[in-house]
């Protein structure tokens, strides 16, 4: 087995081994045929949040600007190419109020050719829309909400609009309103006759675990879902969510799968608050976890370094395995260095070696036996960053 020591939170060694495959038990997928693999694509929030001041940050602001561009980056620099499909508006895109029909409406100085235009430049582009709303009275930015009532019309909406992915947030509303209201958009959003991948934010809401979040009743009505809160750019942040979701790996890992995914949340590399070596983390943690990919980041001024770990065209073949079997912690050291197992097709294993220490370089050595790889094999493995090859027998 390869050694290797890093710093700063890096994955010591990032290692593809040709050995076997393990096929767990799936909960019953929403029958829209969507989401077969993690999503990828770009979303505005964490990077461009609710800024709707285009008079004093034109660039930057929330507008149909932000999403042309980024449209044009992702059909342009190479992005479309490896998976990166869907550009996804977030919050406060619309109007304060719905209009005189009662149906939401984008903001007219904002979006002044409309959601409609917008998604038919980003299907000539060969990409795909994604879009936000809330179930509840209000959106988290209080905008119009997508109350139980107005499901149906909301659904017919984005439909008409071209949209192709839905993120339903959960601002302002009850545990009974979510509880009649997310399964009820699904029934909504297949009844349009419209493809629509559907992100439901429910389980976080719920506190993401058993027994007020059922997974088996989730996977059988949403593509993807939010299970704990929003990830900041900061290096804190993403391991709050690499602690949580590997503290309750028991009741996650299984919930996974083609056409339902769990999702820690939005690629925050690229932005301020990641080093190098943590942001080479980020992608690989994620890439085990099979998390949908979506940057939020500028990528009109992304740095090469940035843009070359979100590019890693083998890191984003374990991630779009087919399979679609979540990886698990394995190993968890005393000495801050932890060992991630995502079972492949093909017979394949992707595994992460990932050091939390931040004082110095850590030679971390281990073995196919205590990894549990089967005897009398030999072992291609592959360091997803550099490339680099070596064989292995275990006897």
């Amino acid at each position: 087995m390869r050694r290797a020591a890093r710093a700063g939170g890096l994955p010591p060694a990032w290692g593809l081994a040709l050995a076997w495959a393990l096929i767990l038990a799936r909960a019953q997928a929403l029958e829209n045929g969507l989401a077969r693999t993690p999503p990828m694509g770009w979303l505005a929030w964490e990077r461009f949040r609710c800024n709707i001041d285009c008079e004093a940050d034109p660039q930057n602001c929330i507008s149909e600007k932000l999403f042309f561009d980024m449209a044009d980056r992702l059909a342009e620099d190479g992005w479309r190419e490896l998976g990166y499909k869907y550009i996804n508006i977030d919050d406060c895109w619309s109007a304060k109020q719905r209009d005189g029909a009662g149906q939401l409406v984008p903001d007219p100085k904002r979006f002044p050719r409309g959601i409609k235009a917008l998604a038919d430049y980003v299907h000539s582009r060969g990409l795909k829309l994604g879009i936000y709303g809330d179930l509840g009275t209000l959106t988290c930015g209080g905008y119009p909400g997508t109350t139980v009532d107005c499901v149906e019309q909301d659904a017919q909406t984005f439909a008409q609009w071209g949209v192709d992915m839905l993120k339903l947030d959960g601002c302002y509303s009850s545990e009974e309103e979510q509880a009649e209201g997310y399964p009820k958009m699904a029934k909504a959003l297949n009844a349009t006759g419209r493809p629509i991948v559907y992100s439901c934010s429910w389980p976080a809401y719920q506190g993401g675990l058993p027994p007020k979040v059922n997974y088996t009743l989730l996977a059988e009505i949403c593509n993807l879902w939010r299970n704990y809160g929003d990830i900041e750019d900061s290096w804190d942040s993403v391991l709050s969510i690499v602690d949580w979701f590997s503290a309750h790996q028991d009741v996650l890992q299984p919930a996974a799968g083609p056409g339902h995914w769990n999702d820690p949340d939005m690629l925050i590399i690229g932005n301020f608050g990641l080093s190098y070596e943590q942001s080479r983390s980020q992608m690989a943690l994620w890439t085990v976890m099979a998390a949908p990919l979506l940057m939020s980041t500028d990528l009109r001024t992304i740095s090469p370094s940035a843009k070359e770990i979100l590019q890693n065209r083998l890191m984003i073949q374990i991630n779009q395995d087919p399979l679609g079997i979540q990886g698990r912690r394995i190993v968890k050291e005393k000495f801050h260095v932890e060992v991630f197992l995502r079972p492949l097709s093909q017979a394949a294993s992707a595994l992460i070696f990932f050091s939390r220490r931040t004082d110095m370089p850590f030679r971390y050595t281990t073995s196919l036996a205590k990894l549990n790889f089967p005897d009398n094999t030999v072992y291609e493995v592959q360091d997803v960053y550099s490339g680099g090859r070596s064989f292995h027998r275990k006897t």
